[in-house]
This record gives C-alpha cells, structure tokens and sequence, in this order.
C-alpha cells in the first residue's frame, strides 16, 4: 500500500486483515473497515472484501491510497480475537482510541492464545459424550465417545503442528476416530455404534462454515457465501469418506456382525 504505514487507511486495512485472519465473517469485517476509515474521515473509501482477501482504496489529507488484493489465510478460528477487533473498533468510533494505539492493540490481540491443549482435550471429551446422549445414547456410549473426543482433539493438535492440509486432516482424522470407536465397540464398551460415531465426529462438522456461509448470503454477499459453503460440503464430504472407508473394511473382514 502507498503512503505512511500508519495511515487510518492502512489502520482499516488492518482491522479487516485480522478479523477475516480469525475467521470472521464477511459483513463484519467490511463493516469494521468502513467504520474505521469513516471515524478517522478518510475521504473516498471504498473496500470489497472477500473470504480470502480484501482490496481497499481512499483519499487521505488529499493522498491517494490504493492496495492490490491481499490473499488471507484463515489460519485457525479465534473468537476471543474477533471479540477483542470489535471492541477496538468501537473505540476507535467513540474517539476513545488514536492511530497509534489502534496499532499497538491490533498487535496485541494477534498475539491472544489459543486455548491450552489439556483444556481443549476436555471440551472436546465432554462435547462429544454429550451429543451422544443427546442423540439417544447409553451412559456407556457416552463413555466410549468421549474416549474417542479426547483422541480426535489430540489428533487435530498433531495435524494442526504439522501443518497438514484441511481436507486431508479431515478424512484422516474421521478414519481414525471411526476405527476406535468400532474397536471399542466391539471390546463390549457401549451399545450402539451409530451413537457412538456420531458423538465421535461431532469436533469435525463444519458448523461455523456453513452458518456463515448462510449469514453471507443472507447479506447478500453472494461469492463469499458459495465459497464457504462449497467448503462446508467438502469438509463434511471428507468427514463421510473417512467414516463409509472404515465401516466398509470392517464389514467386509468382519460380515457386518459387528455393527448388530
């Protein structure tokens, strides 16, 4: 981008970078932006802004800022960071917040954690035996589940360190957990596999793709809202393979009496 980096242009630009960094949604990240430049009176504002990148231009003290399209990667969805953008850029709003500061938290709250890997492991037990019960599960299916819900998030942890592609985390990770999930099954844990599975998987639905895919499209970004939820049906196509893959193999080696 042309002109001083600290520019409430570059500020804008920024805000909207990070927010769809984060995994927020379209709307919000345009709407950012443009309350940003509009509370530093940049003249002449105009952002497009896509699932993966954003193109910003205006007219600042008379200079004029242009930026070619940007490719941003959502590296991993972090609400309290999204939170925190928000909260900024109401006091920016509000006058309450310079340029200079604006920079300095925007720096900060990229800086945020994620949660700790034992908490995670936690939630996602817990998550996972309550959906199976949720779907007419047994205490002991529950207790298989959240086996398999503190294997899935340990899993996604490895992949997540290795940088493993997502579509390829996905079918991987459910062809994992699927199998653990029959094998203690077949062990006498648990009654009923289906309850089992799908409590098991429950980490993996791209829920957050395709609700936002649908906020988009209800903002009438059109092209944003096609591309998350093609990605949406991709992730939970994956999510089939790997769990009809394993199913498969084991009724073939096994005659189906296992899932009796």
């Amino acid at each position: 981008m042309e002109g001083n980096s600290c520019s409430s242009i570059q500020l804008a630009f920024q805000m909207g970078e990070a927010l769809l960094a984060n995994g927020s949604e379209i709307f919000r990240a345009q709407e950012t932006m443009e309350i940003v430049a509009a509370s530093f009176n940049v003249e002449e504002f105009n952002t497009y802004v896509l699932t993966n990148g954003i193109f910003v231009n205006g007219v600042e003290n008379g200079i004029e800022y242009r930026t070619k399209i940007k490719h941003i990667k959502t590296v991993k969805i972090h609400i309290g960071r999204i939170s925190a953008l928000n909260q900024l850029s109401r006091e920016i709003c509000e006058g309450r917040c310079s340029i200079e500061e604006a920079f300095e938290r925007i720096e900060k709250i990229k800086e945020l954690p994620y949660v700790k890997l034992i908490t995670a492991l936690l939630c996602c037990g817990v998550a996972s035996a309550s959906t199976c019960i949720i779907f007419g599960g047994s205490l002991m299916d529950a207790a298989a589940t959240s086996i398999c819900g503190f294997f899935l998030e340990f899993l996604l942890y490895l992949f997540d360190k290795s940088k493993t592609s997502g579509y390829f985390t996905y079918l991987i990770s459910s062809s994992i957990v699927s199998t653990l999930g029959i094998l203690l099954f077949a062990a006498g844990l648990g009654n009923d596999l289906d309850k089992i599975i799908i409590g098991s998987i429950i980490r993996l639905v791209p829920g957050y793709a395709l609700t936002t895919s649908i906020r988009d499209f209800l903002n009438r970004d059109f092209l944003s809202g096609t591309i998350r939820m093609i990605d949406a049906f991709l992730l939970g196509g994956c999510i089939g393979m790997g769990i009809g893959v394993v199913i498969k193999i084991f009724s073939m080696i096994l005659g189906g009496v296992f899932l009796i």
